[in-house]
């Protein structure tokens, strides 16, 4: 490897770091992916014959009333991509003052990102149960006189979810905006300043716009987490009340494993990553017109 060119080696040691990652997402990403695809177009039988059925699985997704409620609940869902983005820039720009105890406000904020989601439903959903500390709160205080079924009424339990998402999402994207802050040279701020601007002004007209590139990177990975939120779902309502949080990764895992039906339910997963990649698209092509601007440092 002595030989080699600085540029090669540094290639080569680079694949090696990342070879045991990709051994893992090759097994178990990459082969599920491609083998679920033939099967999207057979009806599948665990015991008995598979047969080819063509689009047979794909026109009775669009003609079933259920798989359409999970699609606009998907969709629904994404509207906590931008509170969720805009959320975590406001947080990311106070976190970055010098204050004491600031670093330690960083930590709590970001102890969500490294729990399991699993563990977050959990405990959420103690929180908002009829018999939880929230409804305990509100009652004491006088505010209700009968304990609210936050996660038990199609009215709320979407929005229960919802909220749970852009708690949980926060430290993330505030760690990544905090970077993205903390490598804008200070002279551009300090110039603002000097040019008469305030100090909202400055970060309006300054800070956000340079920010542009971290915005367009977070906000794919989270229309993307979005699009396909499955294990809050499954473990607070699964699916429920009335469909009212049913999307479409969990009606997917429902059809097969719950019904059997591994033919549909691998069709319901091509349509999801189909509409990822429109979402994907739509935001990489706003990213490469101009949400993608950088600056010379």
């Amino acid at each position: 490897m002595s030989q080699l060119k600085p540029k090669t080696r540094r290639t080569i040691v680079a694949y090696c770091f990342m070879a045991p990652a990709l051994v893992i997402l090759f097994f178990f990403a990459v082969i599920p992916v491609v083998g679920s695809i033939p099967l999207a177009f057979c009806d599948y039988s665990v015991l008995g014959q598979t047969m080819f059925i063509g689009f047979a699985n794909f026109i009775r997704a669009f003609n079933d009333p259920e798989f359409k409620i999970a699609i606009l609940n998907s969709v629904l869902f994404v509207l906590t991509v931008p509170p969720l983005q805009i959320l975590s820039i406001l947080l990311a720009i106070f976190v970055n003052k010098k204050i004491r105890g600031i670093s330690i406000f960083r930590v709590l904020y970001y102890i969500p990102v490294v729990t399991s989601m699993v563990a977050v439903s959990i405990i959420w959903g103690f929180l908002f149960d009829s018999n939880g500390a929230i409804n305990n709160l509100l009652m004491q205080w006088g505010w209700i006189s009968q304990p609210l079924g936050f996660k038990d009424s199609p009215d709320s339990a979407m929005l229960c979810i919802m909220f749970i998402t852009v708690w949980q999402g926060l430290g993330y994207y505030m760690m990544l905006y905090l970077a993205g802050i903390q490598s804008i040279p200070a002279e551009l701020d300090e110039a603002a300043l000097i040019d008469g601007a305030s100090r909202f002004q400055a970060m309006v007209k300054v800070k956000i716009p340079l920010l542009k590139p971290y915005v367009w990177f977070c906000t794919l990975t989270s229309l993307i987490s979005a699009v396909g939120v499955f294990d809050i779902v499954f473990v607070l309502t699964q699916g429920g009340p009335n469909d009212s949080t049913m999307v479409i990764n969990y009606y997917s895992y429902y059809k097969a494993f719950n019904d059997y039906e591994f033919g549909y339910s691998a069709a319901i997963g091509l349509v999801l990553a189909v509409i990822t990649s429109v979402f994907s698209i739509a935001v990489f092509l706003y990213g490469k017109k101009g949400g993608g601007m950088t600056y010379d440092g």
